[in-house]
């Protein structure tokens, strides 16, 4: 039986949520809601320029929020009222880590399942990665590297074309792209203990930070950097695939993740590297088809499959956000506190 799903928002990232819909068997989109109904239209599902209409009028029970941070407490809270059990909210997730507990507890009150569309762990390379990791195929994990570098931050045009509203946030390379990282490193690694980081503004269009450090500790032992910079590429033949290179350091050999997709372990030693993930000969979707990934992945959820991602659990990527903007003001190593 098919899972009755609604969406609002119609924006550019979006298009990649309504695709993959419509590739998963077990889930049919019922409305799109967006506050300019052409946008709504062009998605092909039945057309809404108003929430709660759409909600009454279509009985979801699933609704998928396209939308950026101001607006996701509203939507949540309208989904718990209409009864909804389930809910996808894309991130960075809510205002803040206080607007985010508060929600996270309202639908664990009303008995809804919430999920952080936080995709960047479901890409086939860290699935692949991971599953290396588990394997214990690279011995005992001392480093890790992940270089952003997606080459679209420089001029005054940067960002204009396809999300305008990054050049206004106070908060960017961390609190919008960083923090995929900062959850794919947990992913990947385990929890984290303490954060170093060190932020800057390249270019002066922009009102938040597109360049930077972060050292992550943690209790595995592991220690990662981030190093993203936006105005800098990498190669590939799409800079949006992976958005830059990793590189996992083990004491019996190195992953290696490359630009479009492929994932190369080598032994400790060698030259000459394995590849445990080959690019994918016909891309479809977005880094990997993480969102259909995520997506099938809730759909598996609701019919009894484990699920990955929960709002409760995403607290702790914003608490470590927190501690990494604390860490760059305050030019200081910084504690993650415990979430209970």
């Amino acid at each position: 039986m098919s899972v009755r799903v609604a969406c609002v928002g119609a924006g550019y990232f979006s298009q990649f949520h309504y695709d993959a819909w419509a590739r998963i068997d077990g889930a049919t989109v019922v409305g799109a809601c967006d506050l300019e109904l052409g946008r709504a239209e062009a998605t092909g599902a039945p057309a809404f320029d108003d929430l709660d209409r759409m909600l009454e009028l279509t009985s979801p029970e699933l609704l998928d929020i396209i939308l950026p941070p101001p607006a996701h407490a509203k939507m949540i809270r309208a989904a718990l009222a209409a009864g909804i059990k389930w809910v996808i909210c894309q991130k960075p997730f809510c205002l803040d880590l206080d607007e985010a507990r508060v929600i996270t507890e309202e639908a664990r009150a009303a008995g809804a399942r919430l999920v952080v569309h936080e995709n960047f762990r479901f890409q086939p390379w860290y699935r692949a990665m991971k599953a290396a990791l588990d394997a214990g195929s690279i011995g005992e994990v001392q480093n890790a590297t992940f270089r952003l570098r997606p080459g679209d931050g420089q001029g005054p045009e940067a960002y204009l074309d396809r999300q305008p509203y990054f050049q206004t946030m106070p908060r960017f390379l961390i609190h919008e792209t960083g923090v995929h990282w900062v959850d794919t490193f947990r992913y990947l690694f385990g929890p984290v203990t303490h954060v170093y980081a060190d932020l800057r503004t390249l270019n002066p269009a922009i009102a938040g930070e597109d360049a930077g450090f972060v050292i992550f500790d943690h209790a595995s032992g592991v220690r990662a950097l981030f190093d993203g910079n936006r105005h800098l590429d990498h190669v590939a033949n799409n800079l949006r695939c992976t958005m830059g290179e990793a590189w996992i350091e083990g004491t019996k050999g190195t992953l290696t993740l490359y630009g479009d997709g492929v994932v190369t372990q080598r032994p400790f030693g060698h030259p000459e590297p394995d590849i445990l993930l080959m690019e994918p000969e016909t891309p479809v979707g977005f880094g990997g088809d993480c969102v259909h990934a995520l997506q099938a992945h809730v759909i598996a959820a609701m019919n009894g499959a484990p699920l990955e991602n929960e709002a409760s659990d995403y607290l702790t990527v914003l608490a470590i956000k927190d501690a990494i903007y604390a860490s760059a003001e305050a030019g200081q190593k910084r504690a993650v506190p415990e979430m209970v």
